[in-house]
């Protein structure tokens, strides 16, 4: 059974009329129709069509952009289909897994999403080592400086509170009491064996 999916963005003022027009011409039983942005994972429609799909069913779609925009999620959509013993078509793209050649589309489609994750982890992996080469170093800057952390403990073996400090400091008091604790911590790995 041919079984049809048509998406368009939430965002635009768009209407599926189209595709489900060119989706029944092609011989689809069935449309689901889906007002969602292609990028999102959590579209109710395709998940319920992805469920309905049985051995020997075929999912079309007008064009390859509206079952998914991202790569990653194609895949992944794709390797659904093939689990459930159906095939994938997209009419726009003329592409037919159910053929040898639609088949090896979609390896070279994984084979450059492989090599398209590589380039990113490098180029991520460079970026963060000439920011290290720089003195930058990734994460949230500290809410409090050094110096501010050692007046905080001033105050408290002064007898202040915690909330009293945490109010002057404007900080949560788990953060002052986070401080204490790693001064403490601190203190017992530097105090001398008896």
């Amino acid at each position: 059974m041919l079984l049809g999916y048509a998406s368009v963005s939430k965002a635009d003022d768009q209407d599926t009329a189209a595709q489900v027009g060119t989706l029944k011409a092609a011989g689809c039983k069935r449309v689901y129709e889906e007002r969602a942005s292609g990028g999102r994972w959590d579209r109710p429609e395709l998940h319920r069509l992805l469920d309905q799909l049985r051995e020997g069913d075929t999912l079309v779609v007008w064009k390859l952009d509206r079952l998914s925009r991202s790569l990653k999620d194609l895949l992944h959509i794709l390797e659904k289909i093939d689990a459930a013993g159906a095939s994938f078509r997209s009419l726009t793209e003329a592409i037919d897994t159910a053929g040898a050649a639609g088949r090896m589309m979609m390896q070279m489609l994984g084979c450059f999403a492989e090599f398209e994750r590589a380039m990113v982890r490098e180029r991520t992996r460079a970026g963060l080592q000439a920011a290290r080469a720089q003195g930058r170093t990734g994460g949230r800057r500290p809410k409090l400086l050094a110096q501010q952390r050692t007046e905080i403990l001033g105050m408290l073996a002064a007898g202040r509170t915690g909330a009293d400090v945490a109010r002057i400091f404007r900080v949560h008091r788990a953060t002052i009491s986070r401080i204490a604790a790693e001064a403490r911590v601190i203190a017992d790995r530097t105090r001398p064996l008896p």
